[in-house]
């Protein structure tokens, strides 16, 4: 495989992912209702629907409440989507220093979502956008260690 096409199966599923991040967290900030995206989990994870939660007395300033945790949940989702899109260009990501440590970290941010999707809201459908973030994640590695091992000579 020449580098070109090497260079861009790094590249290329970290972009992906970082711009389905950053679509993901306008999606919440702009959403009115956003705890709604998830419904099914969330109903489950509480054991109550929403009107019913919204409905008592004591929860009518729950939904603005939920709102703004929401938006700002939104917008940390958008940061790190902007992060990992600026540093996945193909420009960037080619050198050593900064792919290792971005290839770390995402491998961490998969895992731990997979994680605490299992574990918190194992019927959400984001565990779905987890296991296809790690496809993207071990694209990119086996990308990255053919780059070095051409870079090497030992390819």
């Amino acid at each position: 495989m020449s580098q070109k096409i090497l260079i861009k199966t790094l590249s290329y599923p970290l972009l992906t992912s970082g711009v389905i991040m950053i679509i993901l967290g306008v999606r919440w900030i702009i959403n009115p209702e956003p705890w709604l995206l998830d419904e099914i989990a969330n109903v489950e994870k509480l054991g109550i629907s929403f009107n019913d939660l919204f409905e008592a007395e004591v929860n009518k300033t729950l939904p603005s409440y939920l709102k703004q945790i929401y938006e700002f949940f939104g917008l940390w989702v958008v940061i790190i989507g902007l992060f990992i899109t600026n540093y996945s260009l193909p420009v960037k990501i080619v050198k050593k220093d900064i792919a290792i440590p971005l290839l770390s970290i995402f491998f961490f941010l998969v895992i731990s979502g997979l994680f605490f999707g299992y574990k918190l809201i194992p019927n959400s459908h984001f565990i779905y956008l987890g296991w296809m973030q790690m496809i993207t994640f071990l694209i990119s590695l086996l990308s990255f260690y053919k780059l070095e091992s051409i870079k090497n000579g030992t390819m």
